[in-house]
């Protein structure tokens, strides 16, 4: 009975540790010179881009997801991204209704998530409305070395994204493809909300203890001239 209860608790750690993530994890490290834009400018169409995303509860149960809205530009030269910034409405972040039972979540709904998260427990969207993303950078995806759930990954994209007062430079796959008219790119990754400090309450509060640290984030986005 006790070697049961052992291997009891040590699966249930293990269960603990997995955020339930399945994007690719993304690179972080300090904040990078911005790239200079170059090249003809595409905006983004955000009639037809997204940015999705879900979070987890500890073992990846209950997972919640939905969308947020943003805009920006890509710059281009001899058809290769030189450079882009895009801008996030963090006051536009949708839960999807579909992702929150009521009859789970005592009584609570999407929209009671999404007032939360604009709170200062999360998003503090009253002083931060919103976030940031700067490319640094964009490298070639080497195949030999580099893996990515995306089909046909081009690029390693890399860029400060700075949400709340928080900048970290992030590295993920993506798949870029770049017309005389057009621009596309689609990428899943997953980061680190802590590395943002967002923690719901203090350091060790069980609520928070209760969240995964990662987040899935799923980005396809078209820019045209």
């Amino acid at each position: 009975m006790k070697k049961l209860l052992v291997i009891a608790a040590v699966a249930s750690v293990i269960l603990a540790s997995c955020g339930g993530a399945n994007g690719d994890k993304a690179q972080t490290g300090t904040e990078q010179q911005v790239a200079e834009q170059k090249g003809a400018t595409f905006t983004v169409d955000t009639a037809v881009s997204s940015i999705q995303w879900k979070g987890y509860h500890k073992g990846g149960f209950d997972p919640r997801f939905g969308t947020l809205k943003s805009e920006g530009t890509v710059s281009v030269e001899e058809g290769v991204i030189t450079a882009g910034s895009f801008v996030i409405d963090m006051n536009s972040v949708l839960t999807n209704a579909s992702s929150v039972d009521p009859a789970k979540s005592g009584g609570k709904t999407s929209v009671d998530l999404d007032g939360h998260l604009k709170t200062a427990d999360f998003f503090e969207v009253e002083k931060y409305p919103t976030s940031k993303f700067e490319i640094t950078g964009v490298a070639a995806f080497d195949a030999a070395k580099d893996k990515s759930v995306i089909a046909d990954a081009t690029n390693i994209i890399s860029g400060n994204l700075t949400i709340k007062d928080k900048t970290v430079n992030v590295s993920f796959p993506a798949k870029i493809v770049v017309t005389d008219n057009e621009v596309s790119v689609q990428s899943k990754f997953t980061i680190n909300r802590q590395d943002w400090g967002l923690a719901y309450g203090t350091e060790g509060d069980p609520k928070d203890w209760m969240i995964s640290q990662e987040v899935d984030m799923e980005l396809n986005i078209t820019a045209k001239k």
